[in-house]
């Protein structure tokens, strides 16, 4: 175990009221790409680069090409927690970890056990007819494609069925927002794990923290590191996988 290592688990160790912020480095373990890496979706040859494909603008004038995409490269129904969601949901249970605030949509928290879970940027597991808004599951998104335009259709009124994800050009949800703010604002010790704090506005979240400790996990450089009681330059998982509860 790593001196930096030693040092969260005595932060664990002493604080109770902990608030982790994460981002897509959290799941690469799970085998889930991230965006910004040199393998990530960015860096990858498309027709047209993801933001824009992943834009609301998009998703409305070429919703085939989109739904296309977002199937093939955002949905990843065979990815598990790895030891990152699993410890922060054990460390709930203990009563350490007070909520997960996550840019990640792939629902991973949750599935590792996790019950306070506030998500930025949505989830691929809920999706909702735009006109009647009658509820369908990841599955239902995936079956669509056989559709003949591959677009996803309410089977009841025949309304496009819209991801719950927040695509680019459109706002956070307010009720996630204000809970997040509360949790942070409110938090002893903030863990940043797995993220690059290069997307607003989630990233300007973490400037209501003002607790004791703030912990930054990511193996590439982030803007807070110079802000950071504890700099972990390692893999999330690894990390996680050595504290104990």
């Amino acid at each position: 175990m790593s001196e930096a290592v030693n040092e969260l688990q005595e932060i664990i160790a002493k604080y109770n009221n902990i608030v982790f912020f994460g981002g897509a480095g959290v799941s690469t373990e799970s085998g889930i790409p991230d965006f910004r890496s040199v393998d990530g979706l960015y860096h990858q040859q498309y027709d047209y680069p993801p933001e824009t494909i992943l834009s609301h603008t998009f998703y409305r004038t070429n919703p085939k090409e989109f739904y296309r995409f977002y199937r093939n490269k955002m949905l990843f129904l065979d990815a598990k927690p790895n030891a990152a969601h699993k410890k922060l949901a054990e460390l709930e249970t203990a009563g350490k970890v007070r909520a997960v605030v996550t840019q990640n949509i792939d629902g991973l928290h949750q599935a590792a056990g996790s019950k306070v879970v506030l998500e930025l940027h949505g989830s691929v597991h809920r999706n909702y007819c735009e006109h009647c808004h009658k509820f369908f599951d990841i599955q239902y998104i995936l079956d669509s494609a056989d559709a003949p335009d591959g677009i996803s259709a309410c089977d009841a009124c025949g309304g496009p069925v819209k991801p719950d994800v927040v695509l680019y050009e459109e706002g956070l949800d307010d009720k996630t927002i204000r809970d997040a703010v509360r949790y942070i604002s409110e938090a002893q010790v903030l863990i940043i794990g797995g993220t690059s704090l290069a997307v607003y506005p989630a990233a300007g979240l973490i400037d209501y923290f003002k607790g004791d400790k703030l912990v930054v996990i990511n193996k590439a450089p982030t803007p807070r590191d110079r802000y950071a009681d504890l700099l972990v330059q390692e893999p999330i998982g690894e990390v996680f996988s050595q504290i104990t509860v």
